[in-house]
């Protein structure tokens, strides 16, 4: 016979304070921000954390206590009993869903109901006196578990299944006599303390104390109100909320010298100051860099590796809108290089005191930990320095900054539980994080490899090779020394091994562009003649499965008539690379340009047709000629056309072109697309060796090449300096076979 459902209830174990406590908060830095973060929502101005009663080395004694006190709103008894008391009280998020401010304006950091229990990683005996204000009463708070083992599976040494329901909190009401109206020694002075605020004492610690660790608690509460100084309007730290720290009634100011030093290292050696903010709507940066104003769209980050390899499959910003909500955020970036210049130079004590901060997340002003730790990489850089590209992103060590959240406009980033960090599921936090690991990718790729280039000390060194200024510095001091025999012998014997050696080099350093050209171009070549080659073995293997059959003979010439087509192409192709191999022994002379051009674009129809590209080639007045070997046209045409292929389907514009116009009257070819063309901060290096912007994807050595082969034959390429010689909106590049002495 079935029996009527009987009502259970739930009843936890007191177990779960130590869960709620010592467990889930990470360390006693945490369970003293979490307090003080409860003083915060309380409109507090002030906090003292005053370490009573220690030793010389903050080592606990018998009657150590950590007395936590400030001015903020109290609670009144019907708070305690029906609030503070019950784990999980909705109190505070009630408030936040219908006033998500204080009285002050500041955003309600708590919710979840259980901060207050950060409390028992501390000690085994709190004392809570508390006042609200416009009450004659204080009232007070005992929690005293000295009695209990750490688990709370024994009292006084006797084993028991104790749940919470056996846990006693001592309450008690009195005329106030500790939260009354007097001065309070603060960081700044003394304050006046008016008739409410909260105190809270706790003793028989349970955690071991020293000077480091308080000084570790002193720079998170410092980090707490704004991590490292901030004189833009992107980041406020908490300017009316002062946290001070005692030691047996002596003030310990700890961080002033730290933060005026950091402040001064960002103001003269940081090479990027950077504040901005993200529109969400549209999908774009905006921001300040060196106090420049810039904006980067998110199009305009496709190129990057990071974004195609990694986050475009999750987060593809054609297709739909970032998920987290606007937010803002601020930078400092160091070259931490030995080599850096000197006004970014840094001695070993600077790099300690930047390594020392990260990238810190704020909500409303308040940091949300663990963000920002010297181990914590949230942004995942030091992990895909590893596992893509160290090139493609700034060092953790090398940047600071902050980010901005608010409960306001970014209400999807929730706080986890423990409070360490965001919850991670869903596409907000993914989108969040993502967007900020693109904006500092791009900053590496872009901003600091053009910082990296402007600052190489490379451009005096062609000088002196391109003008041969050891030679004529030789020839100076053979003047200086004539008459005297010996040192003459000594310095013809000198220069003989100078030139000997500037030969080998010279041909070494030409062999080894001259290869790297090659393979360049070989690739661009190679996936059609690989594909062709592919089919011909599927087509030959179907060929010999079916010879045992009757064979129509009309039928296997077709075939055979296709095979040889294809593999004629593949000949015709491969034909036309050997050109460049140095094997060859090619002679300059006098070669029209568009026989090489024609070549090339019958190389890349396929592709052309393939990805939609329509590409012109017109000739302006008598044929354009130069003096020259096909090698080097090849290379340099192969090298622009393979550019401007990339950039077209990156950019993806609605109808893709290329166009090629040869001038024989001003002996020049201008080649254009209707690409993203070159960025206007790019144009200075874009011929430097291993300068790319296709991360990845680019070696930075196509147009540096095509560069130095057509330098060594007299000529030259720029980028189009003037809109007349533009062709199409894209890039636009000029080669002029006017040859140069």
């Amino acid at each position: 016979m079935n029996s009527e459902p009987e009502k259970l209830q739930i009843k936890p174990y007191a177990r779960l304070l130590t869960m709620l406590g010592e467990q889930l908060i990470k360390n006693e830095k945490v369970a003293l921000i979490e307090i003080i973060k409860n003083s915060y929502d309380a409109d507090a101005d002030w906090v003292k954390i005053h370490f009573s009663n220690f030793g010389p080395n903050y080592n606990v004694l018998k009657n150590s206590k950590i007395i936590i006190e400030d001015n903020g709103e109290g609670m009144s008894e019907e708070v305690i009993k029906k609030q503070w008391l019950h784990p999980a009280a909705p109190g505070k998020k009630q408030r936040k869903q219908h006033t998500p401010r204080t009285t002050k304006g500041r955003v309600i950091q708590g919710e979840k109901g259980i901060g207050r229990y950060a409390l028992l990683k501390l000690g085994r005996k709190i004392k809570v006196i508390t006042r609200p204000s416009n009450d004659q009463h204080e009232y007070i708070v005992t929690y005293d578990f000295t009695n209990y083992d750490d688990e709370f599976t024994s009292y006084n040494g006797e084993d028991k299944n104790i749940s919470l329901d056996d846990i006693d909190v001592l309450f008690e009401k009195r005329k106030a006599e500790v939260i009354v109206k007097k001065e309070i020694d603060l960081e700044n002075g003394t304050a006046t303390r008016d008739k409410f605020g909260t105190r809270i004492e706790i003793s028989n610690l349970t955690t071991a104390w020293t000077e480091k660790k308080v000084i570790g608690v002193f720079n998170d509460i410092q980090k707490l109100r704004g991590a490292i100084p901030d004189k833009t309007e992107a980041n406020q730290s908490i300017s009316d909320f002062n946290v001070s720290i005692f030691h047996n009634d002596k003030l310990k100011n700890y961080g002033e010298e730290i933060q005026q030093k950091l402040s001064l290292l960002i103001d003269e050696r940081a090479v990027f100051r950077i504040h901005g903010t993200y529109e969400e709507k549209k999908k774009r940066f905006n921001y300040y860099l060196n106090e420049k104003k810039k904006i980067l769209n998110l199009e305009d980050l496709e190129g990057l590796s990071l974004y195609r390899k990694t986050i475009k499959e999750d987060f593809d910003f054609r297709k739909r809108t970032s998920d987290c909500g606007d937010f803002n955020f601020v930078f400092y970036v160091f070259d931490f290089n030995p080599s850096a210049p000197g006004k970014y130079k840094l001695e070993k004590d600077d790099k300690n005191l930047i390594k020392s901060h990260r990238i810190y997340l704020f909500r409303d002003g308040v940091r949300i930990y663990p963000y920002g730790d010297p181990d914590d990489d949230w942004l995942h850089i030091d992990q895909y320095r590893g596992t893509i590209s160290a090139g493609d992103f700034l060092s953790n060590d090398q940047i600071m900054g902050k980010v901005n959240i608010t409960h306001e406009h970014n209400p999807k980033l929730i706080d986890k539980t423990n409070r360490e960090g965001l919850i991670e599921e869903g596409t907000s936090t993914t989108d969040f994080i993502s967007l900020l690991q693109l904006f500092l990718t791009e900053l590496r790729k872009g901003e600091y490899k053009r910082y990296i280039e402007k600052n190489k000390n490379n451009k005096n060194e062609i000088d002196v090779f391109k003008g041969n200024r050891v030679q004529q510095e030789i020839q100076k001091l053979r003047e200086s020394v004539e008459g005297n025999s010996a040192a003459e012998q000594k310095l013809k014997a000198t220069e003989k091994l100078y030139l000997a050696e500037r030969r080998y080099l010279v041909k070494r350093a030409e062999t080894t562009e001259e290869l790297a050209g090659v393979g360049l171009s070989v690739e661009a070549s190679y996936h059609d003649v690989f594909s062709f080659l592919e089919k011909v073995l599927r087509n030959l293997d179907d060929l010999i499965r079916n010879l045992h059959k009757d064979v129509d003979i009309k039928e296997l010439e077709k075939e055979l008539s296709a095979l040889r087509g294809m593999v004629s192409f593949s000949v015709d192709q491969m034909r036309d690379v050997q050109i460049m191999f140095s094997s060859t022994k090619q002679r300059r002379k006098n070669t029209k340009v568009k026989e090489i051009v024609d070549k090339v674009v019958y190389i890349y129809q396929r592709l052309f047709k393939r990805e939609g590209i329509s590409c012109e080639v017109e000739t302006i007045g008598s044929p354009l000629v130069a003096k020259t070997t096909d090698a080097v046209l090849l290379q340099l045409l192969i090298n622009l056309f393979d550019n401007a292929i990339y950039w077209l389907n990156v950019k993806e514009p609605k109808n893709k072109e290329i166009r090629v116009t040869l001038d024989g009257q001003n002996r020049q070819l201008i080649f254009s697309d209707n690409g993203p063309g070159v960025n206007e901060e790019d144009k200075p290096y874009i011929f430097s060796p291993f300068y790319s912007g296709k991360g990845d994807d680019g070696r930075g050595l196509g147009l540096y090449i095509a560069q130095q082969l057509l330098d060594r034959h007299g000529y030259g390429i720029d980028l189009a300096d003037n809109k007349l010689d533009e062709l199409l909106p894209g890039a636009n590049f000029v080669v002029s076979f006017i040859y140069e002495e």
